[in-house]
């Protein structure tokens, strides 16, 4: 499992690397060409980027929510259920303590 993780983590990352190269390319060519001003081309890379952090963000935490549904058929916890956990041991350490005295 995690070869796979770690095989789409850099196919995403391969073709968003590939894709931001030609994005530029053809931005800078438009721009070559008068097709377009360079505050404009700046102003369009910016937004590409700015989408691209949006859909970056949005994978992540799809991931992240898939990984953990994973986790969890396998048969792990989460740091939250483990805290509760944790604390609801406590409290009946506590309890045990009280009526031991």
């Amino acid at each position: 499992m995690n070869e796979w993780i770690r095989k789409g983590f850099y196919l995403g990352l391969g073709a968003a690397i590939v894709s931001k190269e030609k994005v530029e390319k053809y931005v800078k060519d438009f721009v070559a060409n008068g097709d377009l001003a360079p505050e404009e081309a700046k102003k369009m890379i910016e937004d590409l980027q700015n989408k691209g952090k949006d859909k970056q963000e949005e994978w992540n935490e799809n991931f992240r929510k898939e990984f953990t549904s994973t986790l969890k058929q396998l048969g792990f916890v989460t740091m939250e259920e483990f805290e509760e956990t944790k604390q609801q041991l406590n409290r009946l350490e506590e309890k045990i303590d009280e009526l031991l005295k």
